[in-house]
């Protein structure tokens, strides 16, 4: 490719810089799409309900992250219950929980105000609220207007007058109004027209559990961060404070039916036990009123007490052994769904306790967790694997203790058989007494235990704890985290840029016209000797003595740059033609033969556009005798050499009448003559002659020419002849041809940035390019 002959006067552009300044011509575009996007971006943070965060912090009490500051009252409370962080965070999501915060705050009957542009929340500017009887039944219900009559504590719907406080039938169902408590923590706003809604408290309750978020601190604490979103702050508090309130109840109500279960295991056998003790101690004084007994002899004391002591030890064993056969019949589920919990008293194992312990312990959380999970949830699913994995090691722990409790049971037997052979001596009556004591002992022993058990689990009913400290309450952000202005801003700025260079993107690739000097040094290697910018003068003449406007020096620097495609005083022939017409080969002619006659040269300007002549019109002169006339034989060369107004030094040839046959006409020979004519009389011939396409007019008159400016305008030329170009000067034979790129739009910053029209009096004022770029734009 050939270089560029006026490359030398540019700076070499980056990679970067020919992209910026593609984008920064359309400056007006992208300015008003800042100003709408801007626009819309302030109405939309004008419009748009801010909206903030709650945020309340608990600990959970558990065994195997941080502390349990429970320590206090764990001596009393035996059913104390470790909790794993991870599942009470999902407790606190769950809907039972969101459902019981929606019907304690009645949020199932928002109160709203309607405003000239958006409604609003009237959580606080209604002096009422709305308590539905039965919240689980009520239906959808969307904005039923009211008014408040303060004077007679009425509210009024559609003309008919409710009274406060009372449960009242309406159309909606059965509704209590009743004063706002948290109405007047602002200015009354009670103008505006209010109105309620009925919404089910499961949809409610599912917007609730959407916007709260729950997390752990970290994972070596039980600290559970509360986090909550919502348009009004007094209300977002309430939430989340009733939220862990509801929380800490349902806790609370967990560890009191455990106790009152276990409580009621104790009293079922308490009354056993004392209707067991009433008889004994019935028989025992019946016994001594009949046989008239009052002491014991101290022999049979004595063996009465061996007896006595090994009889407790049997008792004992007998107990334990029955604890154990109402474990085994729980483990093994002979209870039945739903049985109470055994009682492990008497259980002096260890491991055996622990391992009951566990599988209770494991048994309860299997039963929350079913409360608010699916059974095919893998939460449960691992819970009844650890069910069934503790199982066999009760079982078989059972079947060890009981093994050895009927061993001691039967040696205990063997030696009270010793015992009775030895009261066998002891007279009959004195032997039933003993019995009876003996049976008294027992039972008496066996009360004592079930009553102190019972005072435990009382006192561990009624000292019943939250598993959770409340350590934050809520507490509301200072500033809205929604909308974000700054994030809203930089939408409208990525919005207002992104279309702005789609639409520029999209307009290029849609534009198949040459739009800038890189696109034709892309497509052809035939050199560029000029760029002249779009002309805003009315007239087509820029060039003059005393023009100091940038074109003017444009054509200035043309003229120079004719040195370089060997137009002198010897090779003075040269031809100006485009791919298509309205490209501005006539513009051109014109002014650079105005420059040319300016700089004291003798110039012809010859108009052989036969087609569509220009010149004559544009030089303010009359198209009567020209170039056909003399093709044709009807005029000789004076006649048609016309001297122009603008200056002595230009002449102009016009191109006469139209014919209908101007190519056979251009090659009839007599051109030459003519050109040879004028190369004698001029310094400078200027041939202006018709577009390439789709004639072949500039074909046949190159050849008799010494060079050929050929013009592209910008956003005229179509892109294909461009391409075409480098074959074009080889197969018509263009003599020693350039490109002159013509219609340089300079709106934005262009080549012309660096200061190079500075001082020229066609650089227009800020006002004139902004009306001007928003002209185009429109």
């Amino acid at each position: 490719m050939q270089p560029n002959i006026l490359e030398s006067e540019q700076p070499q552009d980056n990679l970067l810089r020919p992209l910026l300044l593609k984008y920064l011509s359309y400056w007006p575009l992208f300015l008003v799409l800042l100003i709408l996007c801007g626009a819309g971006a302030l109405l939309y943070l004008q419009f748009k309900v801010p909206v903030y965060e709650l945020k309340a912090t608990i600990i959970i009490k558990d065994e195997q992250k941080g502390m349990d500051d429970s320590k206090m009252i764990e001596s009393l409370d035996v059913f104390s219950s470790k909790k794993l962080v991870e599942n009470e965070i999902e407790v606190i999501k769950s809907q039972t929980l969101a459902q019981e915060v929606v019907r304690k705050l009645h949020l199932y009957a928002p109160v709203s105000e309607k405003g000239r542009f958006t409604d609003r929340s009237a959580y606080i500017a209604s002096p009422v609220q709305i308590v539905a009887k039965y919240p689980d039944s009520i239906e959808a219900v969307n904005k039923v207007n009211f008014t408040y009559n303060a004077g007679k504590q009425q509210v009024v719907i559609n003309h008919t007058a409710y009274p406060l406080l009372q449960w009242v039938n309406s159309p909606y169902g059965v509704l209590k109004f009743m004063p706002n408590p948290n109405y007047g923590h602002q200015p009354s706003r009670t103008a505006n027209t209010l109105y309620f809604s009925l919404v089910p408290v499961e949809y409610v309750a599912d917007d609730l559990v959407a916007t709260l978020e729950v997390s752990a601190s970290n994972k070596l604490s039980t600290v559970v961060n509360i986090s909550f979103k919502d348009e009004l702050p007094q209300r977002g508090k309430a939430i989340v404070n009733e939220l862990i309130a509801a929380y800490n109840r349902a806790a609370v109500v967990e560890k009191n039916i455990l106790a009152a279960n276990t409580l009621a295991f104790v009293q079922n056998r308490l009354q056993y036990v004392v209707q067991e003790l009433d008889s004994v101690e019935t028989n025992l004084q019946h016994f001594k009123t009949q046989n008239k007994i009052v002491d014991i002899d101290a022999q049979g004391k004595q063996f009465l007490q061996n007896v006595g002591e090994n009889d407790q030890k049997i008792g004992d064993l007998n107990m334990q052994l029955a604890v154990l056969d109402q474990v085994e019949n729980y483990v093994l589920g002979k209870g039945g769904k739903g049985s109470i919990v055994p009682s492990t008293f008497g259980i002096t194992d260890p491991v055996l306790s622990n391992l009951l312990e566990k599988l209770y312990n494991t048994e309860l959380e299997y039963e929350k967790v079913k409360k608010i999970a699916p059974e095919n949830n893998p939460i449960l699913v691992s819970i009844t694997d650890q069910i069934s994995k503790i199982k066999p090691g009760i079982l078989d722990n059972i079947k060890s203790q009981r093994k050895g409790l009927i061993a001691g049971k039967r040696d205990l037997e063997t030696t009270n058989g010793k015992y009775t052979s030895m009261l066998s001596s002891i007279p009959s009556k004195e032997r039933k007494l003993l019995e009876i004591s003996r049976q008294q002992s027992i039972k008496n022993n066996i009360y004592t235990f079930l009553l102190q058990k019972r005072e435990e689990a009382a006192i561990s009913y009624a000292s019943a704890v939250a598993n959770s400290r409340l350590v934050d309450s809520a507490i509301a952000s200072k500033y809205p985290v929604s909308p974000n202005k700054l994030t809203i801003y930089l939408i409208a700025l990525v919005v207002a840029v992104g279309s702005g260079a789609t639409y520029i993107e999209v307009k290029g690739f849609l534009n198949t016209n040459i739009s800038s000097r890189n696109e034709i040094e892309k497509y052809t290697s035939v050199p560029i000797v000029g760029e002249l910018v779009k002309s805003d003068f009315k007239t087509p003449v820029v060039v003059s003595e005393d023009a100091s406007s940038l074109i003017a020096e444009e054509f200035r620097q043309l003229r120079t740059a004719l040195g370089y495609l060997g137009i002198n005083a010897r090779k003075k022939r040269l031809l100006i033609t485009s791919s298509i017409s309205a490209e501005g080969k006539s513009f051109v002619a014109v002014n650079l033969a105005m420059s040319l006659a300016l700089a004291n040269k003798k110039v012809a300007l010859v108009d052989i556009d036969l087609r569509r002549p220009a010149l004559a019109s544009m030089l303010n002169m009359a198209e009567t005798e020209g170039i056909s006339q003399y093709l044709k034989g009807e005029k000789e060369i004076e006649a048609i050499i016309k001297r122009t107004e603008y200056s002595p030094n230009l002449f102009l040839i016009p191109s006469g009448p139209a014919t209908n046959n101007p190519s056979e006409l251009l090659l009839n020979g007599k051109i030459e003559d003519l050109f040879t004519y004028l190369a004698g009389a001029f310094e400078y011939i200027i041939i202006d002659t018709s577009p390439m396409n789709p004639v072949t007019d500039a074909s046949i008159l190159s050849p008799l020419c010494d060079a050929t400016l050929y013009i592209i305008r910008q956003s005229i030329t179509p892109r294909m002849f461009v391409q075409k170009l480098d074959k074009y000067s080889r197969v018509k034979n263009l003599k020693n041809i350039a490109i002159v790129l013509n219609g340089v739009n300079t709106k934005g910053f262009n080549r012309y940035n660096n200061g190079y029209s500075y001082g020229y009096s066609y650089v227009e004022n800020k006002k004139n390019i902004i009306i001007k770029g928003l002209g185009k734009i429109v």
